[in-house]
């Protein structure tokens, strides 16, 4: 989802315009501002001579995928009220209004009352009222929209109820959860305002609850519910979607958690016209759908995805999806995308029941009677808060057991623009998900060569076309690379294309500290399929024979200095070796970017491959197979260096290795250099050989399953991993030492070492950075003295040229683990 952050200032517009701009910014909200006469203090400079004085507003508001709105305002004296051009909007919706700095009253119903600082209120934007900021002043006004079972409260409960002050713990709480969010309203994203709005919203019902119904028989819900009773089966709602995946989920269980009779839970859900065993199925199939529909689970079973939400029989959940959607699972996962989001777009609503019949159940149907609207409503509601709630990056059902028998948690990161940091690592970057040692995460990530062929590797996927969107009014993620951001150097763009990876993440690694080592394990990697109705389930990638390619200067074939794309397609699922197998290939030529930029070579990435401009030649290498070696080129921990540092030369915190080793079953070692290790991942290759010689791998957007797992450094004194200061790779059969030119060049070439690193590097250099290090990991490791070790490398060591394009070279040394039977026997 794009962002849409809006910052408005009345300086920027003549004064007889002001008005009438900002109205436009706070109808978003449902409100106006009267004109400035009618203020008190307004008027009182209108009596003394001195003329009306001048609108002054600073607005920042944003939006979230539920389209609720948040707006944080800094004013002169203003006057708002309700906006009567919106009331088609405004029967749904209910408004939190947070007076942060100043004073002011607010009129309803003939009646007047005082506001002051860290006072709020909650308002119907369908009833007449009027707030008066006589002061300078700062608030925030939150529109929650569809938000019915908090409307009714609103709607039942006495005016001094709605006015939300800090006498109590749950008021205080939504007070300091407001000033934080008018603070931090410019970095919040979509993604980030769901789970805000759903925790302010429960916190608000908490406090109207307390203030109405008090006395209330909990026991006997009515046909006209009570606000108690709307805020107890929101509570119930929170409780079961958090507990899904729970086979031995029972309605017992949820009322001993909420300390409520099983009575009581009985007649709250037939009140809604449903029942609790219902519900419950209602909303474990509406995730096994997402899920189904995610195209990054392929490689989970239709049952395995059903047992995880608590689905005890795969064959019963066949049944009763069919029922509930008119199409098998299996048929749902296998239609092209476009035509599961027509049944998503539908907020689950079927498109056919069982006998050809639109099927309707309890908790999406029309309420028959009016009385039951509100248990209705807020069912409808909640399971559209859980819905998007779902597609954010956050905790998952836990997976296998850890060595000490604990569970871990298992988080899936998808990929968006909300979720990745293009072409730069830094130590400052906010986390996007946090865990802890042990758990695993699921992260999905994009190449950034992904717009050499857009109809195959971008269309129809909503993750790749969010960080992919690009027109000539917007750039979802702008900055591209660790340069200025007005391209002051080279006019490339944003970031001027230093640094050229994708990178999903950062993921914050609780109690990582300098000194603790991050063990990474590769317990899985899959690849992307693509999204497009052409070419729908099929998997493609991108070789790009480029200007920084080690061949670039010794061509033989006119013309001699070019750049030339491979696209490729993965056979993935044959039973025998998978391959890649080339489709097209075409000459890179001068392409214009949306902001009117010319590209004459592969300068800056993502920049969009106009079809029309090149020549596409089928029929390139006809008889070549090329064995599949998925592995993620990126592989880092944050630099401990201030700034953002580029993502092209790796170092001793890991970074760009692109080394094929690096894929399922692996495990990376990183030495932590920043609290919490801030882990990314990204420049995802379908298969890559040695050398990455003419520039690139075959790029192929893939999601990886990561556990990692936290060595602190008290718990390894005295081993190999204790003085780890270098990326350090183990696979199954081999232990892999990885050498740069330079060890650390952000350290050995100064201040400008980001731009010397590309004319420095050698290969002599990273040999002997590799021999160096293997030779201290032999005596280390191994306990071998260093003649021992030396005897050792050169007889039974291989060294190989890990990549000759990413600035810092890289050679590696591959020790057998046969080597030394005797350590794996013990």
């Amino acid at each position: 989802m794009l962002d849409d952050l809006r910052r408005f200032s009345t300086d920027a517009f003549p004064e007889a315009l002001r008005q009438s701009a900002l109205d436009e910014v706070l109808a978003r909200a449902l409100v106006r501002s009267e004109a400035v006469a009618a203020c008190a203090s307004a008027s009182a400079c209108v009596a003394a001579g001195q003329g009306l004085p001048p609108i002054e507003a600073h607005v920042s508001s944003r939006s979230s995928t539920l389209d609720s709105v948040f707006v944080r305002l800094a004013s002169s004296p203003q006057v708002l009220v309700p906006d009567g051009g919106n009331a088609r909007h405004s029967g749904r919706a209910v408004l939190l209004f947070v007076l942060l700095k100043g004073s002011g009253v607010l009129e309803e119903q003939g009646a007047s009352v005082a506001l002051a600082a860290s006072a709020a209120v909650l308002l119907d934007p369908a009833q007449p009222w009027r707030l008066d900021l006589r002061t300078d002043c700062r608030a925030l006004l939150v529109k929650f929209e569809s938000a019915s079972f908090l409307l009714r409260l609103v709607r039942t409960c006495s005016a001094e109820a709605r006015r939300i002050t800090p006498a109590h713990g749950v008021g205080a709480m939504c007070l300091t959860m407001a000033e934080s969010l008018a603070e931090q309203i410019d970095h919040l994203g979509r993604d980030d305002l769901l789970s805000v709005e759903a925790t302010l919203t429960d916190l608000l019902v908490t406090c109207l609850s307390r203030e109405t119904d008090a006395s209330t028989d909990v026991e006997e819900p009515s046909d006209q519910p009570t606000s108690v009773q709307l805020s107890h089966l929101r509570r119930i709602c929170r409780t079961i979607e958090a507990r899904l995946g729970d086979a031995e989920l029972s309605i017992e269980s949820v009322a001993r958690v909420e300390g409520l009779s099983t009575r009581y839970l009985q007649k709250l859900f037939k009140v809604g016209a449903t029942s609790f065993s219902e519900y419950l199925r209602e909303r474990r199939l509406e995730r096994c759908k997402l899920d189904l529909a995610n195209r990054a689970l392929n490689h989970f079973t239709i049952s395995a995805l059903c047992f995880r939400w608590g689905f005890g029989d795969a064959a019963n959940f066949s049944r009763a999806f069919a029922a509930r959607y008119g199409v098998s699972p299996k048929a749902y996962r296998a239609q092209p995308a476009s035509q599961a989001d027509a049944l998503h777009d539908q907020r689950g609503r079927p498109l056919k029941g069982r006998e050809g019949k639109p099927a309707v159940t309890a908790a999406d149907a029309a309420p028959a009677r009016e009385p039951h609207s509100p248990f209705q409503a807020l069912l409808r509601d909640h399971a559209r808060y859980a819905v998007a709630l779902a597609l954010t990056p956050k905790r998952s059902a836990s997976s296998a057991s850890t060595a000490d028998g604990a569970a871990p948690n298992h988080y899936y990161l998808p990929v968006s623009d909300k979720t990745v940091h293009w072409g730069y690592l830094s130590r400052s970057l906010k986390p996007v998900i946090s865990v802890r040692s042990g758990d695993v995460v699921t992260i999905e990530t994009l190449t950034q060569h992904a717009s050499d062929d857009r109809e195959r590797m971008i269309d129809g996927d909503p993750g790749a076309e969010s960080v992919f969107h690009w027109t000539a009014d917007k750039k979802a993620v702008d900055r591209r690379g660790a340069g200025p951001m007005d391209a002051s150097i080279f006019g490339r763009g944003a970031g001027e294309g230093f640094g050229v990876h994708i990178c999903t993440g950062p993921v914050y690694v609780h109690d990582a500290e300098p000194g603790d080592v991050l063990e990474i394990r590769i317990l899985d990697v899959q690849p992307r399929p693509s999204c497009s109705a052409a070419f729908h389930g099929r998997i493609f990638g991108s070789n790009a024979a480029a200007w920084w390619g080690f061949h670039y200067r010794d061509q033989i074939t006119e013309p001699k200095q070019r750049e030339v794309v491979t696209i490729y397609e993965i056979d993935h699922g044959v039973p025998e070796v998978p391959v890649a197998r080339a489709v097209y290939n075409f000459r890179w030529t001068p392409q214009t970017d949306p902001f009117g930029v010319r590209h004459d070579t592969i300068d800056y990435p993502g920049v969009p491959v106009d079809p029309q401009t090149i020549v596409k030649r089928f029929g390139v290498l006809q008889k070549a197979r090329v064995p599949l070696r998925p592995h993620f080129g990126l592989l880092a921990v944050a630099p401990r260096e201030a700034g953002l540092v580029d993502s092209i030369p790796p170092g001793y915190f890991g970074g760009n290795l692109d080394n094929w080793r690096a894929g399922k079953g692996s495990k990376l070692f990183l030495p932590v250099s920043v609290p919490g290790a801030l882990f990314s991942a990204g420049d995802p290759h379908a298969s890559q050989g040695d050398s990455e010689l003419c520039g690139t791998a075959i790029e192929c957007s893939l999601t990886g399953v990561f556990q990692l797992v936290l060595h602190k450094r008290s718990q390894i004194e005295g081993g190999f991993l204790a003085e780890l200061n270098c990326p350090f790779l183990e696979t199954e059969t081999e232990w892999v030492v990885q050498g740069f030119s330079f060890a650390n060049h952000l350290a050995e070439l100064g201040a400008d070492a980001q731009a010397q690193i590309y004319k420095k590097s050698s290969l002599e250099g990273a040999m002997r950075d590799a021999f160096n290090k293997t030779r201290r990991y032999l005596m280390q490791a191994h306990a071998l003295d260093e003649d021992e070790a030396v005897s050792l490398i050169s007889v039974a060591v291989d060294f190989a040229v890990t990549q000759v394009v990413d600035g810092n070279w890289g050679v590696h040394a591959v020790i057998k683990k046969a080597l030394f039977p005797v350590d794996l026997a013990g």
